[in-house]
Order: C-alpha cells, then structure tokens, then sequence
C-alpha cells in the first residue's frame, strides 16, 4: 500500500520547521519559512487556476458538416407524338380482322338488303293496286309491309349491335399489342413523354413538328414484328353495319 501523498503546504511547512531546527529557537528564520510558505501556495493555486481556465477556454473540435444529399440528375426531355388511333386501325393485323369480320357478317347483310327490297317491292304494288283494292285488302297490305318494317328494325339493330361489339374486341386487343410496342420503342430510343395527337374530333395536340410524329415509324414496325402481309383490297363487298355513335 502506498503511503498517502503529501499537500505542497505540508511539504513547505515540514521544511520550515526543519530549517528552524537547524538555526536554533530563533523566530525571525520561522517568520520567514511562513511567508514563504504562504507564498508557495498561493503560486500553486494560481498556477491550478490558470491551467483550469486554459482548459476550459481550449476550443472544441467543429462537429463535421451535414452531407448534403446527392443531386439526383433530371432526365433531359425527348417528347414524340403519335396518332394512336390511325396507328392501330393502318396496321395490316387489324385491316385483316376486320376484313374477316366483314366475311363473319356477310350473311346477315344480305338477309336485311332482301328484307329491305322485298318491303320496296310490296310498297310499290300496294301504291300501283290502291285504286283496285278493297279497304279491307288495303289495311291488310299495309300491317303486312308495317310489320316487315319492324322486323327489318329489330334486325338491323341487332346487327349493329353484335357487329360493334365484334369490332371492339378487334380494336382492343390490336390496340393492346401496339401500345406494348409504342412503349418498348419509346423507352429503347430515349423518349421521356410520348402524345397522342387524337383525331379531327378530339385533338390533343395543337402543334408538333413532323419529325416528331412517330405514327408510321410505329405501324412499321408492328407490320415487322406481327409479319402479317396488307391483306389484299376486297372488290364489291357489301358495306358493313356500321356502330351507331354512342349518345352524349
């Protein structure tokens, strides 16, 4: 065990009565030992508060600076426009459904032209015999042509109805493919936004340079991937039940 650490006062003052041992029981050497003893301490205190106060004063290290977060670089803007519409319908897939769904509907389109002339027919008869008929003969005539009528109404509906349908299940899913096309096309030349310029009736696009139209480039390349050849024109078809527009 170690022995316990002496004070500098105990120090100064073991050593004063030392020296005043050594000169004797004079009180002028003890007199003096004191006042340097005094003075010892208080250069120790000093000395103590003065490394206290450089120790507190010494500056502390900085905190080091918040990274600021990397800048994450815009994407410099390519934008095309596309007639989307004209797209799907010029393409030679869609031309050849639809020239098949033609066929699909050529039955029914010349069962209603029959009806239709055969309405024609009796209503010119019953005209040119008017003047030879009995009442009774007459009103029969006319509800058998009325109701021939409305057959040819229910009919043609019916037609158009089931043609529209056929035809938008067409438009979808040539329109799907090429949308997937459209995108993979975009996104391999860099493209950012791609427009669909619309049509006469609903125009998106007010003004585009034309070599930013990428409706052709785009057929183009489905006609290639797709590798269905333009089906040939069809000569003296019958015109189609068109849709009727729907009602706003």
């Amino acid at each position: 065990m170690e022995p316990p650490q002496e004070s500098p006062k105990g120090i100064v003052e073991r050593g004063a009565v030392l020296t005043a041992t050594a000169h004797g029981s004079s009180k002028e050497p003890l007199i003096r030992m004191k006042r340097l003893s005094v003075f010892a301490l208080f250069v120790v205190f000093a000395s103590s508060i003065v490394a206290a106060a450089q120790t507190s004063a010494a500056p502390k290290p900085a905190a080091p600076a918040a990274q600021k977060p990397a800048a994450v670089p815009f994407p410099i803007a390519k934008v095309a426009v596309v007639a989307f519409q004209a797209a799907v319908t010029q393409t030679n897939e869609f031309q050849r459904d639809i020239a098949d769904l033609q066929k699909k509907y050529d039955p029914r389109r010349v069962q209603l032209k029959s009806l239709s002339d055969e309405i024609d027919t009796l209503t010119k008869q019953l005209q040119a015999d008017d003047a030879k008929l009995s009442d009774a003969e007459r009103a029969s005539r006319a509800r058998a042509i009325d109701e021939k009528k409305k057959k040819l109404d229910r009919d043609t509906q019916d037609a158009q109805s089931d043609f529209q349908a056929d035809m938008q299940q067409v438009i979808n899913d040539v329109a799907g493919k090429v949308g997937e096309l459209m995108s993979e096309y975009a996104d391999k030349h860099g493209y950012t936004l791609v427009l669909d310029e619309g049509d006469q009736q609903t125009q998106t696009v007010l003004y585009a340079v034309p070599a930013m139209d990428i409706t052709k480039v785009i057929i183009e390349a489905y006609n290639a991937k797709s590798g269905i050849a333009a089906p040939a024109p069809s000569q003296g078809a019958l015109d189609a039940p068109q849709p009727q527009p729907a009602a706003h």
